[in-house]
């Protein structure tokens, strides 16, 4: 926990009113009839309620009402904070969450949970809610195609163990395997129907919840991203009449130290998945690309640095409208398809220091004061901010075919 001063009354009155006063500037999404919100928020260490004032647990309640599907990442064992944010949102919200992950019961270890927040009066539950993960099979195929590398990396660990061990290391050794063994916290899945209103048809999405691994390396994140999206892609390609159509919402920790750079890379790779699955799937990851009339892409984390947090769509090109397409994303604000993230580093500043907060200043008094601001509130308020998609209803169906009557 940061010794920084937390927020006051008075401040979080100044920032609630901001907020209230013109959410638009600061990226909180309006409830638009004729459309659905989807959003992905790692809420950090969600637990134990009294981690967070009153004040706090006020402001991410008004946050997370306005969206009608909410996947929450970083949930603790203790389900108390989570089921108190549920409450603090209303009694139109519904709540669905997964065992823990990360670690084997009873071991040290962080163990998290993975949830999905929703408003009953737009989204109901489907049947299928499962964690994701490679069967036996698959995994033998796995090991068998990387027997050789994976037979090095235990040589590697078993020698620099001995070397620690004896004291001619001073540190003691990871185990880093070279290809994909298991996700080091499984993603979640659920099934969701979104209602829409009385002139629109019911549509039907599979959304996954997933907190990839942090890693030392992109090696390291680069192998879970790309089974997570492997296992989409076979998935969506297979089903062609139950819930055809995915959209994923997590911390990915994709990394954006350089960003025009580590952006277009990311790009790359990602376009590989869309020849793989051919004409078959599109697969849309929006907060790669500056929104319409921004020049950078949005910085998800409190130190606005990085874009760890990110919404996929993965869909059938029939089953959608021709203009909700990744270049038409941001142009049509009200019922979109938008998509956007709730500036909590911007909204903090104008209202504590009365200035906007600026990236990478020159001044250095200028950086000490806005460290210190970034200070008070990444521990104790959350590390993160919300991102979200807007998505338009229709008569004709959307992500999914209509409902049964």
């Amino acid at each position: 926990m940061s010794e920084s001063r937390p927020f006051d009354a008075a401040e979080w009155a100044s920032i609630r009113g901001l907020l209230q006063t013109d959410p638009d500037a600061y990226g909180l999404p309006k409830r638009q009839y004729g459309s659905v919100l989807l959003d992905s928020f790692n809420i950090r260490k969600l637990g134990d309620p009294d981690a967070r004032d009153e004040h706090t647990w006020a402001f991410l309640a008004d946050v997370c009402r306005r969206f009608d599907l909410l996947a929450v990442q970083e949930v603790m064992d203790d389900l108390r904070g989570i089921t108190k944010l549920k409450k603090l949102m209303g009694p139109e919200f519904a709540l669905l969450i997964s065992d823990t992950t990360g670690t084997f019961p009873g071991e040290a270890g962080v163990a998290e949970r993975l949830a999905f927040i929703y408003n009953w009066n737009h989204a109901r539950r489907g049947e299928v809610a499962t964690d994701i993960s490679y069967d036996r099979s698959k995994l033998l195929q796995i090991h068998l195609r990387e027997k050789d590398d994976i037979q090095r990396a235990f040589e590697k660990y078993l020698a620099d163990q001995k070397d620690f061990d004896e004291g001619r290391r001073r540190t003691k050794p990871t185990l880093k395997m070279p290809t994909f063994l298991s996700f080091m916290r499984t993603p979640y899945m659920a099934a969701f129907e979104i209602i829409g209103h009385p002139s629109s048809q019911t549509y039907r999405l599979m959304a996954v919840n997933a907190h990839l691994i942090f890693g030392n390396s992109m090696s390291d994140r680069r192998l879970e991203f790309d089974a997570l999206m492997d296992w989409i892609i076979a998935r969506v390609t297979q089903d062609s009449e139950y819930y055809k159509n995915f959209v994923l919402l997590g911390d990915l920790n994709l990394k954006f130290d350089d960003p025009d750079n580590d952006r277009r890379a990311i790009a790359r790779h990602l376009k590989t998945f869309d020849t793989r699955a051919g004409d078959e799937v599109n697969v849309v990851f929006p907060f790669l690309d500056p929104h319409p009339g921004q020049t950078e892409v949005f910085r998800t984390n409190a130190r606005f640095d990085q874009t760890f947090d990110q919404i996929g769509l993965f869909y059938k090109p029939k089953d959608l409208p021709p203009h909700l397409q990744h270049a038409s994303m941001g142009q049509d604000t009200r019922l979109g398809p938008d998509y956007g993230m709730v500036n909590f580093v911007q909204l903090f500043s104008q209202a504590i220091r009365g200035k906007p907060y600026v990236r990478d200043p020159e001044d250095r008094a200028v950086a000490r004061e806005q460290q210190e601001l970034v200070a008070r509130f990444e521990h104790r308020v959350n590390d993160h901010m919300p991102i979200w998609v807007r998505i338009p209803l229709f008569e004709a169906p959307l992500l999914g075919r209509p409902a049964s009557a």
